[in-house]
């Protein structure tokens, strides 16, 4: 997995009844875009230090041309 700086993480729910979780990249702390990721989750506004499992991917941010 690799993100750059305002990507989205998009967590799905693991679980029956758990909701997906987005959040923008505030900072990438791994080496060449890998994790871990310092992320502003959208539902609450929280930043975190995220390590991805397989349940993640990334959606890049959208540029204009």
């Amino acid at each position: 997995m690799k993100a750059q700086t305002g990507d989205r993480l998009i967590m799905e729910g693991t679980h029956v009844g758990d909701h997906r979780r987005i959040g923008v990249v505030i900072e990438v702390h791994g080496s060449d875009g890998q994790p871990p990721y310092l992320v502003r989750w959208e539902d609450s506004g929280h930043e975190t230090l995220c390590f991805p499992g397989p349940d993640a991917h990334v959606q890049p941010r959208e540029t204009t041309a």
